[in-house]
């Protein structure tokens, strides 16, 4: 049974300040909350799901333990930020590990630098994982990694890829000397480069694009090429992050 003060609490996770001030975060759907229960890294404080889902994922319902709380349609309804509810919906908290700024020195990541739209930022996660990027690192102005949109279209990838907010200059202040690409119209053509095994990969706002104190630290600046006949003058962050990604999955 839901109560009035759990109702308030998940609602209330909508909002980045109150995610923060209570450390949680909200994970919806089956899929999602299957492969968060079956993860180690973040710690799960309560689940709630229907009697359906609990008789189809009897598993799932042992792994909950004391934290399952049984919940009906309408009562998942006053909870879900979805438009048609899942069928179960968990909070976890977020995770309290100090950021790790020795990833870059011997791995890619991403830093982005802006990004404001939450399918971006949670496709963007998705492409990290799928590349073998050991982290994310947010600028202060990105959209909050935790999030719910973020997390639905990161399908999972949140829970394995590591992420961190700060600004650009105090990461490399910890990093020391490392390559920093970045994204942007007026570069080399990153196709016809070698791009770096190691360092950060800049992704920039998707309106504006890395910002003038971001493009200052870029120690390579690179275009993807557009092709003769196309008429776009952009593309979509995440798309340009995936096309970046890939070619260094030649390289490394």
């Amino acid at each position: 049974m839901l109560t009035q003060n759990q109702i308030r609490l998940i609602n209330s996770l909508e909002v980045k300040k109150y995610r923060q001030a209570n450390g949680l975060f909200v994970v919806e759907g089956e899929k999602m909350v299957a492969e968060l229960l079956r993860q180690n890294r973040i710690t799960v404080t309560a689940v709630w799901g229907t009697e359906v889902w609990a008789v189809r994922h009897p598993d799932l319902r042992l792994l909950a333990g004391e934290k399952y709380q049984e919940v009906n349609e309408s009562g998942l309804k006053k909870i879900s930020a979805l438009t048609t509810p899942n069928a179960v919906l968990a909070l976890a908290e977020i995770p309290g590990e100090l950021p790790d700024c020795t990833l870059p020195r011997n791995h890619l990541c991403f830093y982005l630098d802006g990004i404001q739209d939450p399918g971006n930022m949670g496709a963007i996660l998705r492409i990290a994982d799928w590349f073998g990027f050991p982290a994310v690192y947010c600028s202060p102005e990105s959209v909050d990694i935790y999030n719910s949109k973020v997390v639905h279209a990161s399908m999972g990838a949140v829970l394995r890829v590591r992420s961190w907010e700060l600004p650009l200059d105090q990461l490399l202040a910890s990093t020391g000397e490392i390559p920093v690409a970045g994204a942007v119209l007026n570069g080399e053509n990153a196709l016809d480069v070698d791009l770096p095994v190691n360092g950060l990969l800049v992704i920039g706002n998707e309106g504006r694009g890395i910002s003038e104190k971001t493009g200052g630290m870029l120690t390579r600046r690179l275009t993807i090429p557009r092709h003769p006949d196309g008429g776009a003058e952009s593309l979509n962050a995440s798309v340009a992050a995936g096309i970046l990604a890939a070619l260094s999955f030649r390289g490394r």
